[in-house]
């Protein structure tokens, strides 16, 4: 799908949302089309050009590595973990065509505060699942245990960086359903100027 117009954008931005990795199939993008959807995700703010983020895919022929880092890893976040645990991080490390892991990369002891830096990957990893989403796509961004494990992080990471999230493509087995959406009465107000 090429977005060509106004209306085609913002039903693009209004229609997004995530599906769970675990029912992406293939067809998922295509090396060609990976490309453009990573140039489409660092057009995002960053505050300095920095670039403080980068890109680690694991390839398919990859996947059974990543789940043997998976396996050894586990035990350090749960030393009770089941067999079902570990079919689960077997599963995790095969599922989607296509996985991204999002490097949050701030450059240390620069002006440009490392917080701002941190938002600028959240906004790479945004523009990113919009960019699937308007070939085709759908995306699923997950962390959880993995991308704050130290052993899994030296796997994907340099000193000083960590991981903003595990980013699967792919399309989905089932129609996506919607989920409800923050109420913006309760998120906005209008600013009150201090007193005195």
């Amino acid at each position: 799908m090429i977005l060509n117009d106004r209306s085609s954008a913002l039903s693009l931005l209004q229609t997004r949302r995530s599906g769970k990795p675990r029912d992406l199939v293939a067809p998922g993008p295509s090396q060609e089309e990976l490309r453009e959807i990573l140039s489409i995700a660092v057009r995002a703010p960053d505050h300095g050009k920095l670039a403080p983020w980068r890109f680690v895919i694991v390839g398919p022929n990859q996947r059974a590595a990543l789940a043997e880092l998976l396996h050894k890893a586990l035990p350090e976040y749960d030393p009770e973990a089941a067999d079902a645990h570990f079919a689960k991080e077997l599963e995790f490390a095969h599922q989607a065509p296509v996985l991204i892991a999002l490097i949050s990369a701030p450059v240390p002891d620069h002006k440009i505060p490392v917080w701002e830096q941190q938002l600028s990957c959240g906004a790479v990893g945004m523009n990113l699942l919009h960019a699937a989403t308007a070939l085709g796509y759908v995306g699923g961004w997950i962390t959880g245990w993995r991308a704050y494990s130290e052993q899994v992080r030296k796997a994907f990471c340099e000193d000083g960086e960590r991981i903003a999230g595990f980013i699967f493509l792919g399309t989905p087995a089932n129609p996506l359903e919607e989920r409800p959406r923050p109420d913006l009465a309760t998120l906005v107000r209008e600013w009150t100027p201090p007193k005195g």
